[in-house]
């Protein structure tokens, strides 16, 4: 069968059963379930992480996590997506962790930003957007952002982010509204700067 008929024929197939498929030896249902979790992961992490090529490190590593495990996967036990966040989460925790052992770089050293010049001011105000989100997300303690990254960003439900984070459904809703009155609070006096009129 050509390969773009196994992927339409394995595009309405489970994680689960994709994993399953893998674990037997069927490569077609490897390259479906990566293209349906890489994206999420990479979003993931490079929202807890505010650094794009850390992210594809962390992303990358995720799966190839999951395909080690897949031999041994006991279906039931856990959503394949649930346990790829939990792992994605460990990863970006421990690059976290480093990043606070590590001494800062040297200005010459940091890497170039890019300068987001699309020509229109739309673009540039939206670049201002999402810088300023990952500042404030980046302000918030380690896991009050997991938890409004899964909830806001990825769309997550409660009981999968407790699921993910290893903590009870209250303890995500607490999380979470800490964190969206953290975040209201720093971007609070910024909305003019930020093109936000006050009917926004």
């Amino acid at each position: 069968m050509p390969r773009d008929m196994q992927a339409e024929a394995l595009a309405g197939a489970s994680d689960e059963a994709l994993l399953a498929r893998y674990a037997a030896g069927e490569p077609a249902a490897a390259r479906v379930l990566t293209l349906r979790l890489t994206p999420r992961a990479l979003g993931y992490a490079a929202r807890m992480l505010g650094d794009a090529a850390e992210a594809e490190d962390v992303a990358q590593e995720a799966m190839l996590r999951l395909w080690r495990a897949a031999p041994g996967w006991r279906a039931g036990e856990a959503q394949v997506s649930t346990w790829l966040y939990r792992v994605v989460t460990n990863l970006c925790m421990d690059r976290l962790r480093a990043r606070r052992r590590r001494p800062a770089a040297a200005l010459d050293e940091a890497p170039e930003v890019p300068d987001g010049a699309k020509g229109a001011e739309a673009g540039l105000i939206e670049a201002d957007r999402m810088v300023a989100l990952q500042a404030a997300l980046d302000a918030l303690p380690e896991r009050q952002r997991q938890a409004v990254v899964l909830r806001h960003i990825e769309g997550l439900a409660n009981p999968e982010i407790a699921a993910v984070m290893e903590i009870g459904v209250e303890a995500v809703e607490s999380l979470t509204a800490r964190a969206k009155r953290a975040l209201t609070a720093i971007l609070s006096g910024r909305r003019e700067e930020l093109g936000y009129d006050d009917k926004a």
